[in-house]
């Protein structure tokens, strides 16, 4: 099983290079209609997106946000999407008590990876390395 990460989702909703790769493996895997990934990725871009709504000023601006908001959401909609549930917080808190100097919504992410036994899709090593029983590798090579 595997879970992508929120560089991972941005690749895929910009259709970069890297997001076309990304789509070609899963498309392999079988799970191109619905990747996966977490509520804490979900989470992450709707903060985005409500920080640069606070922003934004002039209405045009808002209304750009607004439909980037709300295609977040419906792109959102169509994904597998795992929950930050009881498990995840078990391993989240396990983490934090190891003193893994991380974000804290990466942790998050990882917690939910290794709760339920998937490899985390993701560019970035130099701080996921630090989890233990975390797997990941670059779903875009």
């Amino acid at each position: 099983m595997i879970i992508l990460d929120t560089d991972h989702i941005s690749h895929l909703q910009e259709g970069s290079r890297e997001g076309q790769r990304i789509r070609a493996r899963l498309e392999a895997l079988g799970l191109a209609e619905f990747p996966p990934t977490t509520i804490i990725t979900f989470e992450e871009q709707m903060r985005g997106w409500i920080g640069k709504l606070g922003q934004a000023k002039r209405m045009a601006d808002q209304l750009f946000v607004y439909r980037r908001l709300a295609r977040t959401l419906n792109y959102f909609a169509a994904l597998t999407v795992y929950e930050f549930d009881e498990r995840s917080a078990t391993e989240f808190q396990r983490f934090r008590s190891l003193k893994i100097r991380i974000g804290t919504m990466d942790l998050k992410i990882a917690a939910v990876a290794v709760a339920n036994g998937a490899t985390l899709w993701t560019r970035n090593r130099r701080d996921f390395e630090h989890v233990p029983g975390l797997h990941f590798e670059d779903g875009t090579l």
